[in-house]
C-alpha cells in the first residue's frame, strides 16, 4: 500500500471528523500561545491534518499525490521496499512538524494566530521532486507552464516576503521553511544527492 494513499486518506477522514466536531479541531491546530503554557507541542504534528476548508484540503491532498507518489517511487528505488516507506513516512511527518516551529516561535505570545493544514509538508515533498528534477515541466497555477527549479526559486522568493507582508492568515513561513526542511533532509539521507542535483542544474539545461 502506498504511503501516499494512506497519509491522503487519514487526513481527509480526520479533517472531514474536525469539520463536524469544533471541539476536535481546536485541540489539533497549531496554536503557538498554547502550546508554548500547556506544552502541547503535539500540535506541531496534528495540525497537518487538520485544515480550514474542503478547498484548502483539496489543494493540499491534489498537489500531494501528484509529487507524493513520485517522491515515494524515488525513495522506494533508493532505499528498498522498507527503508524507502519508512523514510518516505518520516520525512513528510517531520517536515510538517518542523515547519510548524518557526511560527511558534515568531506567535507564541499572540494570542489571535492559529493555524491548520498540510501545507508545510507537501512544500517539502514538492521540494524532494524538485531536487529529483529541478528541470521537470511544472504548471503554475496549474496552467502556465514553468521549469521545476524557477518555480522553487520563485514559490521561496514569496513565501519569505509575504510571511513578512501580508495579513492573508496563510502560514507562508511553514510553506517557506517545510519546503527548505524536506530538501535538506532528503540530502541528508542520501548526501550524493546534492551533488547530482547542482550538476543536473548545471548541465542538463533543456535547450
Amino acid at each position: 500500500m502506498s504511503i501516499t494513499i494512506v497519509l491522503i486518506f487519514l487526513t481527509c477522514l480526520i479533517t472531514w471528523q474536525a469539520f463536524n466536531n469544533p471541539d476536535m479541531q481546536n485541540k489539533l491546530l497549531h496554536y503557538p500561545y498554547l502550546e508554548a503554557r500547556n506544552r502541547d507541542f503535539y500540535r506541531w504534528l496534528t495540525a497537518c491534518f487538520v485544515h480550514g476548508s474542503w478547498v484548502h484540503l483539496g489543494i493540499n491532498m491534489y498537489v500531494f499525490y501528484g509529487f507524493g507518489l513520485a517522491v515515494e517511487n524515488q525513495f522506494l528505488e533508493m532505499f528498498g521496499e522498507v527503508m524507502g516507506r519508512l523514510n518516505f513516512l518520516l520525512l513528510y511527518l517531520l517536515t510538517g512538524v518542523f515547519a510548524n516551529i518557526p511560527t511558534f516561535f515568531r506567535h507564541r505570545e499572540n494570542q489571535m494566530f492559529r493555524s491548520v493544514g498540510a501545507s508545510g509538508a507537501v512544500s517539502g515533498i514538492l521540494f524532494v521532486f524538485i531536487l529529483f528534477e529541478p528541470w521537470a515541466r511544472l504548471g503554475l497555477f496549474f496552467v502556465i507552464p514553468i521549469r521545476a527549479i524557477l518555480a522553487a526559486i520563485l514559490f521561496l522568493v514569496y513565501s519569505s516576503y509575504a510571511s513578512k507582508k501580508s495579513n492573508d492568515m496563510i502560514d507562508h513561513e511553514a510553506h517557506f521553511y517545510g519546503a527548505v526542511f524536506g530538501f535538506f533532509f532528503t540530502v541528508a539521507l542520501r548526501p550524493s544527492l546534492l551533488q547530482e542535483f547542482v550538476a543536473e542544474i548545471v548541465n542538463g539545461w533543456p535547450y
